[in-house]
């Protein structure tokens, strides 16, 4: 390695930098991004610094100024304006002209003579002069004709100290010597929708309003109103493809299916087709296209899944034998995850020898429904399946197909979901179903905010999924559907919800699991879509402040606010001017209160001052004063408060 002996500052301990520049970071389009970075160097020097960026193939480096923040650690900042790959570095120097110029002023301070000063002052401004603008160039000159003149030492003096100095040395740094990081960093810049998102999912089968009924994608199209006056912006559907006959699943998981059963979405593949085919009871291609079209008119995005899996009679199995596990008898493998069974789903073997044409054809799935018009993916279990391939094909995807977002639904040990995230996931499945206790929310949100997770791990929240049927909701009680609803909306800015089964508060759970009896993975299902409660009108409400609050399109953004009940948690966002503070009583049976700790530092205020907040899901109005204020919450009533802080 080559070294110049004459670069003296160092630059370590950059971030954000996940695994030492292995992968990039992920921000939304518009964001601010903190950089940090110890610089230093030997001696006494003054040093500076700046944060480099760029966007694609730019080869000019825009920069912004770091500052000093303590102890060597400096910060700077640059906001991204453009989609795709983004990169930056830092760079740091130590600047003589201004190590001249608070050296000249500590002189002048003790009266000592300045006429070296002087020179050596001139002989710095000359170095700037060919980067020097014409009219700063002229100003330049002028001021080293006077430094350097004798006869005019007062006047020469006056100007040194002046701020016109100042100036020139600020914007025409020496950086011949200077120091850049070793690593070019990268960032992926995505549209605004990766990182602000309201999921609806159902199953397209069971869409019909006619009981026993199998439902259709124009059935679908019926529903887009009343989803898109929820307030959704994404519509997300299981599996729409052909589904096996051969060890297909009768309801509630039963081995043997009976005549009539509609088998498992998840066993994809028949004689009619694989995962490029639509199920024809659910309509044509064309059908689904038009819904796509359709739903678009109504805000809202169809989210497809995207399950690498296969039934035994997936077209894959004849054509691609290599592609899928052998046992010695003969039979091919099926899926399990001892002692459970799923001979109607058979996994992709990825160490097979034809992995390349494998992984081709797999991009192709996704290739495809993008030429139809999809551009979400949720992703069916991706922990199973080839890290290596992930990266490739999700970074493949996009390059072809700019603005594609994916979702991992992934609930797996914490290394591999972080490892698939890293990998180019747009967002991930969370432990949140999960996160029950005041305690355990505040650690979990802490690690995905405040930790090197936040830089590139972007969390969606749901309540429930299909394969999910939490046991605190088992009960059926509405105030635990409300509150564990509204605090995975207003915690995240990306959030979901199985559909009718929520906000209908279906909680009927198969005896001693955490699934569904009679779950639609196994049957086509009825529900009353014209039916409206206090779920529905909370939902409708909470989506309407998501998009009027910038406060709560970003999940980073959260500060709890203490109160000393471990049955309610508060927390405050703040983004754009607009600050939002949640109170929530976790406890769905009884009446809690506290006072509430409400963090005026953020606000501007002193602790005598007035403020005023506005519950947007009840309209009600409060005057508050000071840091800590009273409430009081009904779980019969609201179980949370929504407020918007007015100041």
């Amino acid at each position: 390695m080559e070294t110049n002996g004459q670069q003296r500052v160092v630059i370590e301990h950059v971030t954000p930098e996940i695994d030492g520049g292995r992968f990039y970071i992920k921000k939304i389009i518009g964001d601010t991004i903190i950089v940090e970075a110890d610089i230093f160097a030997d001696g006494h020097d003054i040093l500076r610094g700046r944060v480099l960026y760029k966007h694609g193939n730019d080869t000019e480096w825009a920069f912004s100024e770091m500052q000093l923040i303590n102890n060597d650690r400096w910060t700077g900042t640059f906001t991204v304006q453009h989609t795709g790959f983004n990169f930056y570095t830092v760079t740091g120097w130590v600047d003589h002209a201004l190590t001249w110029h608070h050296g000249f002023i500590k002189k002048y301070e003790d009266g000592q003579n300045l006429a070296v000063e002087l020179l050596i002052g001139a002989n710095l401004l000359e170095a700037m002069l060919p980067q020097a603008s014409k009219t700063d160039a002229a100003a330049i000159k002028r001021l080293i004709k006077l430094l350097r003149d004798e006869k005019k030492y007062t006047a020469a003096v006056e100007q040194a100290l002046g701020g016109e100095i100042m100036d020139f040395i600020h914007s025409y740094p020496n950086l011949e010597n200077a120091s850049t990081y070793r690593l070019e960093l990268k960032v992926y810049v995505e549209r605004f929708a990766a990182g602000f998102s309201t999921w609806y999912s159902f199953f397209p089968r069971s869409a019909a309003r006619v009981e026993g009924k199998h439902g259709t994608f124009k059935d679908c199209e019926k529903l887009l109103p009343r989803i898109a006056e929820m307030g959704f912006d994404v519509l997300y559907f299981p599996p729409i493809h052909p589904i096996g006959f051969n060890f297909r699943k009768g309801k509630n998981n039963t081995v043997n299916a009976l005549p009539g059963d509609d088998g498992v979405p998840y066993a994809i593949g028949s004689d009619a087709g694989g995962h490029k085919a639509v199920l024809k009871d659910l309509g044509t291609l064309a059908d689904f296209k038009h819904l796509i079209k359709k739903a678009a008119e109504h805000g809202l995005e169809v989210a497809l899944d995207f399950a690498i899996q296969c039934s035994p009679d997936h077209p894959y199995v004849k054509e691609h034998p290599k592609w899928f596990k052998w046992r010695p008898d003969g039979t091919v493998q099926y899926a399990e995850n001892p002692p459970k069974k799923y001979q109607d789903i058979l996994p992709v073997n990825f160490e097979n020898d034809d992995w390349k044409n494998l992984w081709e054809e797999l991009k192709s799935i996704l290739d495809y429904w993008c030429e139809q018009g999809v551009r979400i993916f949720r992703v069916d279990n991706p922990h199973t399946k080839s890290f290596d391939f992930w990266e490739w094909c999700i970074a493949e995807v996009q390059k072809k197909y700019p603005g594609t977002i994916f979702l991992s639904e992934a609930f797996t040990k914490p290394k591999v979901m972080k490892e698939l995230a890293k990998l180019g996931y747009t967002q991930s499945y969370t432990y949140y179903v999960w996160r029950t206790s005041k305690y355990e929310l505040i650690e979990y949100m802490t690690e995905l905010t405040q930790s090197e997770m936040k830089d590139y791990f972007r969390p969606n929240f749901w309540p429930n999924t299909h394969d999910i049927n939490p046991y605190p909701l088992q009960s059926g009680n509405e105030a635990a559907f409300i509150f564990r609803y509204f605090m995975a909306a207003t915690l995240s800015s990306n959030y979901g919800i199985f559909g009718p089964v929520y906000e209908l508060m279906y909680h009927e759970p198969y005896p001693g699991k955490e699934e569904y009896l009679n779950s639609e993975k196994y049957e086509v299902r009825y529900w009353d879509w014209e039916k409206r409660n206090k779920l529905t009108d909370v939902i409708t409400r909470v989506n309407a402040a998501r998009k009027a609050n910038p406060a709560l399109q970003v999940t980073n953004n959260i500060t709890f606010c203490d109160i000393a009940n471990d049955n309610i948690i508060a927390y405050y966002k703040k983004n754009k001017g607009n600050h939002i503070l949640c109170v929530v009583n976790i406890d769905p049976y009884n009446r809690q209160g506290g006072y509430v700790k409400v963090p005026l530092y953020e606000l501007g205020l002193g602790n005598n001052e007035d403020f005023r907040v506005f519950d947007i899901l009840t309209g009600a109005n409060y005057t508050w004063r000071g840091e800590w204020n009273f409430i009081e919450l009904d779980p019969h009533h609201m179980p949370m408060h929504l407020f918007r802080i007015e100041i």
